[in-house]
């Protein structure tokens, strides 16, 4: 036994990552829930309740572009969501007040946010509409 080995405790184990140890069954919250329940379960409330999210990515691009939403724009941009959705779109480009919100329309999140200055010269793609409100 190796020096390393007496101190920690830990048996050193070699080879590739993968295995190196046998996968393990998913982790459970006290409840006996997984995480992925979990997960399953809040973004199911999500959208019963049709309530609009934005991804960490454009929570960080409202902060960083001092974009700021009052009731009444989250509002037109629930309602634009709504009219995105009742096409089939899926991800959506939705421009409101000179700022350009990519949604995901099926799970009713903003991906990323792009103020007036640089919609100028932006190109979005991966779009399969767009709705001007």
């Amino acid at each position: 036994m190796s020096q390393i080995q007496k101190l920690s405790g830990y048996p050193i184990i070699t080879g590739r990552p993968d295995t190196a140890r046998p996968p393990t069954a998913p982790r459970t919250v006290p409840g006996g829930a997984s995480f992925q329940e979990l997960l399953e379960k809040q973004l199911k409330e999500q959208q019963a309740t049709g309530q609009l999210t934005f991804s960490r990515h454009a929570q960080q691009r409202t902060l960083q572009r001092n974009i700021t939403l009052s009731e009444s724009d989250l509002d037109r941009l629930g309602s634009a969501v709504g009219k995105a959705e009742d096409k089939g779109l899926t991800d959506t480009l939705i421009l409101m007040n000179n700022t350009a919100f990519i949604v995901n329309v099926p799970n009713k999140v903003v991906v990323t946010v792009v103020d007036g200055d640089e919609t100028d010269s932006t190109v979005f793609t991966n779009i399969d509409g767009a709705v001007i409100v």
